[in-house]
């Protein structure tokens, strides 16, 4: 299913960068199970994110992955969590989160074009 059509300057802004995942901590208080990271993003600085992706990744297989991340959406309270970027991902068939990466290493920051 398509969803709805946006303009090109809709999606121009939404700023999505690549970040490494420097730390990856259990978030017991989450509703649904998930982790805690700290994501590098270069110049943007370094970054928390909550990810439930606990069904695929282990929180040392974490460490050093590159992912994408939604830097423009404002922070969000997660229990007593404050999350500052989007980390982005895909559901597989079985609805587990499969984390969204560049297909080779590219500097901390960088945005999607």
């Amino acid at each position: 299913m398509i969803t709805d059509t946006i303009t090109w300057q809709h999606f121009e802004q939404t700023d999505i960068r690549v970040g490494t995942i420097i730390e990856a901590f259990d978030f017991p208080e989450a509703r649904k199970p998930a982790y805690k990271l700290t994501v590098d993003l270069g110049p943007l600085g370094i970054k928390k994110s909550s990810a439930q992706i606990t069904k695929l990744y282990s929180k040392e297989e974490l460490i050093g992955k590159q992912v994408l991340c939604v830097t423009n959406l404002g922070k969000k309270q997660i229990g007593k969590y404050i999350s500052e970027v989007l980390v982005t991902g895909f559901e597989d068939e079985d609805k587990n989160i499969v984390l969204a990466q560049p297909a080779a290493k590219v500097p901390n920051g960088s945005k999607l074009i």
